[in-house]
């Protein structure tokens, strides 16, 4: 019989075997042992590689071609692993008691557990806490970003995890549909995190379950791939979730994504984030409106958002 309380972790890579010796080692490592599925969404031969030689206990797999962050996870998950969804980035570096840590949250009935990430730096800085948003505009931020790790203790929990470290109650996962398969990367955490409220699930800090964090390893933390794939699932969000039916949210929103629009352009010679918010916005067109919980959004200024984009920006 399988331990059904033991996690699944799923990993998702493009072509991130360094990054992924890294997580894969880290998870070996455990005080608390979890199954582990390696997602490769990438066409290189050297992910399987790597588990082969080196990872053999781990599972590996391969979808058909790149499905994107949430489709290759609701895939994965589907039909691999059982017990609680911990999901990891391929960018991390998990202390060894982790998995420990984010068990001992969820065994208190917690049905979504945040990690804490930790920026590669050395200075025990948070990089995430998990996500917030505010309740007007839905424009997403990272938990306690750039704050001591001391600021973890006692700090009310966030809206939900970050896709890079997150612990879900398989049923409630399954219950809400999982990750939106249309958002190809980015804010699909955020959508979940929305639905899962909706669906009346909280979210609990983990204080302890402790990961560093290289932020933006894949594409890069300012490139116009990630420009327009941030963009898209920004456009189309808005559109998902009506925020642009009342005029107050639609004027504080149309200048906070012209501020960040210009940004861009001015500072990285790109329209790439423009014309992704487009794309999206047209392609949420017809699709049902998604329903907001009236619990763990925030209320964050104009000015607050944009001194908090830029603290991420650069």
């Amino acid at each position: 019989m399988p331990d059904l309380m033991m996690p699944t972790a799923y990993i998702p890579t493009l072509d991130g075997e360094d990054r992924l010796r890294e997580v894969l080692s880290g998870l070996r490592g455990q005080t608390t042992p979890c199954h582990v599925v390696v997602i490769d969404n990438g066409g290189k031969p050297g992910t399987e590689s790597l588990l082969r030689s080196e990872f053999p206990q781990f599972e590996y797999f391969r979808p058909d071609h790149n499905e994107g962050f949430g489709l290759a996870l609701n895939h994965a998950i589907s039909i691999r692993g059982e017990g609680p969804v911990l999901l990891l980035n391929d960018d991390l570096r998990p202390q060894p008691e982790f998995v420990a840590n984010m068990m001992a949250v969820f065994e208190k009935g917690e049905p979504v557990v945040a990690g804490v990430l930790l920026r590669d730096d050395g200075t025990n800085t948070i990089d995430s806490a998990g996500v917030v948003a505010d309740r007007e505009t839905l424009t997403a931020f990272d938990y306690l970003e750039g704050q001591p790790l001391a600021a973890v203790d006692g700090a009310p929990p966030p809206l939900g995890p970050t896709g890079g470290a997150a612990l879900f109650d398989r049923d409630a996962f399954d219950q809400v549909g999982g990750f939106d398969q249309r958002i190809f990367a980015y804010y699909e955490d955020l959508d979940l995190a929305l639905r899962l409220r909706a669906a009346g699930y909280g979210c609990a800090i983990a204080a302890d379950a402790l990961a560093i964090h290289r932020r933006s390893s894949t594409l890069g933390v300012r490139s116009a791939r990630k420009y327009g794939m941030t963009g898209w699932s920004r456009g189309y969000l808005i559109r998902r979730y009506g925020v642009l039916e009342s005029l107050r949210p639609a004027i504080r929103t149309v200048a906070f994504e012209a501020v960040v629009v210009a940004g861009q352009l001015l500072l990285d010679h790109t329209t790439a984030g423009l014309r992704g918010r487009i794309r999206g916005w047209r392609e949420a067109r017809g699709l049902p409106k998604r329903a907001l919980s009236s619990s763990g959004l925030g209320d964050y200024s104009l000015r607050e958002s944009i001194r908090a984009r830029i603290r991420r920006f650069f």
